[in-house]
């Protein structure tokens, strides 16, 4: 077996110009997806490839892109999600697109549709794109993609739960056949494979971490506490704790009122979700990745969408709607190798959210209690638990809310 912690870039059938650029970027060595995926996406093989974030995705398929683009008459779209998704894609890809005199253009709504056409205009041969924003440009005939010869879609789960379904399909059917597809997805659903199965040639398949594996950095904690001892037990751990915060709340609302609470706490932050205009997003995640703020309060927008390097903490403010978003929230810690903590508040009767999230992770998240808290507000139970356990075995850590 090939020990992929000596490989390096040299020997992937990268060309010399963008090793040139990936050594001058300091980067060293490919990570598992990058070594596994970007040999045979430089032969123009369709590739799924099934990964976490925080594993290097966007450069396993942005090295490839650009190559081949380089070798290439015709353009390349990428469709991700979300806007953040879409910007954090094109910063990664300019860094090696440079180097070869290829142009992006990101195509996402919020901001200037006439801005974005100017820069198809000017020559991008990189498309990044959101499907609705697309297909608005599509529908007013200022964007044909009859020349798109290599297509990817990018966290193609997240794509499908979000609805996006019906103007994927619209799009693919415009899509010249003769194309090179890459799929990347943080687990295989059975929507996902009937994609695969109709849109892609034998595809190779590439799958670096099963659904649920979470970073190996990244450690575990979890309080159980009622709703009226949240902010109080949130003060203290904002005390522990003195690097960036990612901070997730369920709702939109919900988030705002913490970012609120938080500011009269005394901290620098902000806060992201759907009901925030595309540039105050932009603000909010450009101030917390220069400093600005410290904390960053968001709803499961930014799960899959930020890519900020040294988040100290993840804290799980609400759980997750779905357990699948807790790997995604705590993925945004201890990326690319880096340790992370995460902490999560569970109320007393969210004993089947938790045992959901660890039966998907396969891990027992610990149980704590804040020294300065009165313990009465906990559960006195051990500290460490089976994630096999049954709903019924685990009630008694979970006590029922009296009437």
């Amino acid at each position: 077996m090939i020990n992929e912690s000596n490989l390096n870039f040299y020997g992937l059938g990268i060309i010399p110009k963008l090793l040139d650029t990936l050594e001058k970027l300091k980067f060293k060595h490919p990570t598992p997806i990058q070594s596994r995926v970007i040999p045979s996406a430089i032969e123009g093989k369709d590739v799924i490839g099934i990964a976490q974030t925080g594993t290097g995705k966007t450069l396993a398929f942005g090295i490839p892109l650009i190559q081949r683009l380089a070798n290439l008459q015709g353009r390349a779209l990428v469709l991700t999600p979300t806007r953040e998704l879409a910007i954090q894609v094109e910063e990664n890809i300019l860094k090696i697109s440079r180097a070869v005199g290829i142009k992006t253009a990101v195509l996402i709504g919020g901001d200037s549709a006439f801005k974005q056409v100017k820069h198809l205009e000017g020559g991008a041969r990189v498309i990044i794109a959101t499907p609705g924003r697309l297909i608005d440009l599509m529908n007013q005939r200022k964007v044909h993609l009859n020349d798109i010869h290599i297509l990817v879609l990018d966290e193609a789960d997240r794509m499908l739960d979000m609805g996006f379904a019906p103007q994927v399909d619209k799009i693919l059917k415009v899509i010249p056949t003769q194309r090179q597809t890459m799929l990347f997805s943080a687990t295989m659903p059975s929507a996902i494979i009937k994609m695969t199965s109709k849109h892609m040639k034998t595809p190779t398949q590439v799958e670096v971490a099963p659904a649920g594996t979470t970073a190996q950095g990244v450690t575990h904690e979890l309080f159980i506490v009622r709703r009226e001892n949240k902010k109080e037990l949130l003060k203290k751990i904002l005390e522990q704790y003195r690097g960036p915060v990612l901070l997730f709340c369920r709702t939109k609302s919900g988030t705002t009122k913490t970012v609120r609470t938080i500011i009269e706490m005394g901290h620098r932050a902000a806060c992201m979700h759907s009901d925030r205009s595309l540039e105050q997003r932009k603000k909010a995640l450009e101030g917390f990745k220069l400093g600005k703020y410290r904390i960053l309060a968001a709803t499961d927008i930014a799960s899959r969408g930020i890519d900020v390097a040294g988040i100290e903490l993840v804290i799980n403010y609400d759980l997750p709607d779905d357990a699948e978003n807790y790997v995604h929230r705590i993925g945004r810690t201890g990326r690319a190798g880096a340790t992370g903590h995460a902490i999560s508040f569970a109320s007393p009767e969210q004993h089947a959210d938790v045992l959901k999230i660890e039966q998907l992770t396969k891990i027992a998240l610990p149980i704590s209690k804040h020294s300065d808290i009165t313990s009465a507000n906990f559960e006195k139970s051990k500290n460490v638990f089976s994630y096999s356990k049954t709903a019924a075995q685990r009630r008694g850590r979970f006590p029922r809310r009296r009437r």
